[in-house]
């Protein structure tokens, strides 16, 4: 637990300094998230005419595009860096540590999670200020919050594990913002039957209905779909493992861990 413990450091470090010796990356994130929202809600208000509004989805929109960029940063970062230690030619380095592959890449994703969640509430306070938005705040958001983080960080793995086998997933990434973008986009929290079964099934769903159910309706957390929430990430998260563990003995009877 000590060695872990220090690893996180290491990396909370290692991710900070990065961010401080090159502060445009963070303005620059900020600016765009801001103004592609603020796009599509002017681009709304133009189609709709200059009195309309999201009306009352405005607050559920807002927090699915938030959860939609927060998702997409955790997806994104186990893959970017597995090409990234490609390129250098220093992936073999991190296979060898000590700790295993797997253990370095989540901590350093979690480590690179504290600045990701300080850019998007920045974004969310700003996209607040311009729309009039109204969310709540419950202390008990961090449940599902949690229980999403868990399912987000599995599908980092899955992606990650296609880094590792196929080296470039460039394409893999782009087409998958989209496909994501339209599911949380969805109000799943409303459907019933098969449909609401099946939406459960899903990675992440049974969690952005519930945080738009807290956030944006003001509603109190639902026990029963918040253990459907929780073992939803809690399976997504171990098969993401499983993948990715199996891409890495794939990767290293093929010999091409150093390869990019």
């Amino acid at each position: 637990m000590a060695e872990l413990t220090n690893l996180l450091i290491a990396e909370l470090k290692r991710t900070w300094i990065q961010t401080l010796r090159y502060p445009s990356e963070v303005v620059g994130g900020v600016v765009i998230l801001t103004a592609v929202f603020y796009g599509i809600f002017l681009s709304t208000q133009y189609v709709a005419g200059p009195a309309s509004t999201f009306g009352d989805r405005l607050d559920a929109v807002v927090v699915g595009y938030v959860i939609w960029t927060l998702v997409l940063y955790i997806v994104n970062d186990i893959a970017n860096n597995l090409q990234l230690e490609a390129q250098t030619g220093t992936l073999e380095q991190v296979f060898l540590s000590p700790f295993g592959a797997s253990k370095v890449f989540l901590v350093r994703a979690i480590a690179s999670l504290s600045l990701r969640i300080l850019l998007i509430g920045i974004v969310l306070a700003i996209i607040i200020a311009i729309t009039g938005s109204q969310l709540a705040f419950p202390p008990i958001l961090l449940l599902p919050l949690a229980t999403l983080l868990l399912s987000a960080y599995g599908l980092a793995f899955f992606i990650g594990a296609f880094a590792l086998v196929l080296k470039k997933v460039q394409q893999v990434l782009g087409l998958f913002q989209f496909v994501l973008l339209f599911l949380l986009a969805a109000p799943t929290e409303d459907l019933s039957g098969s449909a609401r079964i099946a939406a459960n099934l899903l990675p992440i769903l049974p969690s952005t209905g519930l945080l738009r159910d807290l956030m944006a309706k003001g509603e109190g957390l639902n026990w029963q779909e918040w253990l459907v929430a929780l073992a939803n990430g809690l399976i997504y998260f171990a098969l993401g493992i499983l993948v990715f563990r199996w891409a890495e003995s794939r990767a290293k009877r093929q010999g091409s861990l150093g390869g990019y």
